[in-house]
């Protein structure tokens, strides 16, 4: 698979699995640990509309807000730092990730949506788990009134309102049939 290449100013659906279908998160803990290394090597390079952390794999919508080589070493620094902290604690030792994240770049703001809603719905997809409900997700933070990393106005706009997110998002598997691939 040929590697997008990063660019500033676009968005980007970013997404990884373990290897060999190995779990990367086997607690609460590492995905904790996992969101604040994320925000510790990218906060200030890029932006963040949706994110959703599953046992075996990841996914990301985001915006590059920096030079793409800054980007690019930021994720090269968060994935090392946390797959070091994970095989150190489960005294495994080996890549933890498939070789290079993916990375698809979105080119329309109709696919963009899809994205977020399909990542605000994986729980439910492969674990029949209420998504709304799901802690790992950043769905409940567009929901709340906290202060948040998301950019929650522009997803919101994005949707037309908070009340047309939620209906989106409720519309069950109906974008599936739509054009657009997400892996």
């Amino acid at each position: 698979m040929k590697l997008e290449v990063l660019e500033k100013d676009n968005y980007y659906h970013i997404y990884n699995k373990g290897i060999n279908g190995t779990n990367i998160f086997e607690t609460n803990e590492n995905k904790i640990f996992f969101l604040n290394q994320f925000s510790k090597y990218l906060i200030n390079k890029i932006s963040i509309f949706a994110y959703c952390l599953m046992d075996n794999h990841f996914h990301f919508v985001i915006r590059l807000n920096d030079e793409p080589e800054i980007v690019t070493q930021g994720f090269s620094n968060f994935f090392n730092s946390y797959a070091k902290a994970f095989n150190k604690e489960n005294n495994r030792t080996g890549s933890l990730f498939e070789k290079h994240f993916k990375r698809k770049r979105l080119d329309d703001e109709n696919y963009l949506k899809h994205l977020i809603t399909y990542i605000h719905l994986n729980p439910k997809h492969h674990l029949n788990l209420d998504f709304t409900k799901f802690k790992y997700s950043s769905y409940q933070s567009y929901l709340s009134s906290k202060e948040t990393k998301l950019e929650r106005e522009e997803v919101l706009e994005l949707f037309d309102g908070l009340e047309n997110f939620i209906f989106c998002h409720n519309q069950k598997n109906d974008f599936l049939n739509e054009k657009y691939t997400f892996e």
